[in-house]
């Protein structure tokens, strides 16, 4: 499967990254090297294992990368959890995140289920 472009799940996983670089930028600047960082790397890790699992010749693979890919989504809603505990994130956005980032979650389940 070559066509990730086309995956619902990938674009919204793209989505998620816009919107989480967006929101991490008000995040002090003294964790630019440290949660900022890890956050952003997790959001990027999302769709990129999605397209990476694309590339791949089995389903097997596909499944595996996708399995990345989910670890990754819940990484993500951990290091939330963290950033807005620290109050280095609102709870609207917070939560506008963490409901984007549970759809995600199960968008990368039923696929996997499905190969």
């Amino acid at each position: 499967m070559n066509y990730f472009k086309e995956l619902k799940v990938w674009q919204k996983s793209i989505d998620l990254v816009t919107e989480t670089y967006s929101k991490s930028k008000e995040f002090p600047k003294e964790e630019v090297y440290g949660l900022t960082s890890q956050i952003r790397r997790s959001a990027v890790s999302i769709p990129s294992n999605i397209a990476e699992g694309c590339g791949r010749k089995t389903a097997k693979d596909f499944a595996n990368f996708l399995g990345i890919s989910l670890g990754s989504a819940f990484e993500l809603e951990t290091q939330l959890i963290i950033a807005k505990n620290l109050n280095f994130m609102n709870s609207d956005d917070f939560k506008i995140l963490e409901n984007e980032i549970h759809h995600i979650q199960n968008m990368i389940i039923k696929l996997q289920s499905t190969l």
